[in-house]
């Protein structure tokens, strides 16, 4: 597990780590980069990446102001555990991490 504390440093990780990235597991709205920005800069790092993307905010409000489209992984927080693991599961076995 790689654990980052922005989107620069998440960048910065994946350029330095050379094996499988599965999953990412970002949030939609940071400071500086946006998750989808280091979404886009991860999966041309390691193409075979997942994203899961959450937020405060209502996935028809993502959607709507264009943050994400609506056939992207997304969970609303706050979440439960159970909740997470089955939004992960879903993310990982997705086609091209799509729902």
């Amino acid at each position: 597990m790689l654990l980052a504390n922005g989107g620069d440093e998440a960048i910065k990780l994946a350029n330095q780590h050379e094996n499988r990235i599965d999953l990412l597991i970002t949030d939609v709205v940071m400071p500086k980069i946006s998750g989808k920005e280091v979404a886009e800069q991860l999966k041309k790092i390691h193409p075979e990446t997942k994203v899961l993307f959450m937020s405060g905010y209502t996935d028809e409000a993502i959607v709507h102001h264009g943050i994400v489209d609506s056939n992207i992984a997304f969970i609303q927080k706050p979440f439960s555990e159970y909740t997470l693991a089955h939004k992960i599961r879903e993310a990982l076995d997705a086609e091209n991490g799509h729902k």
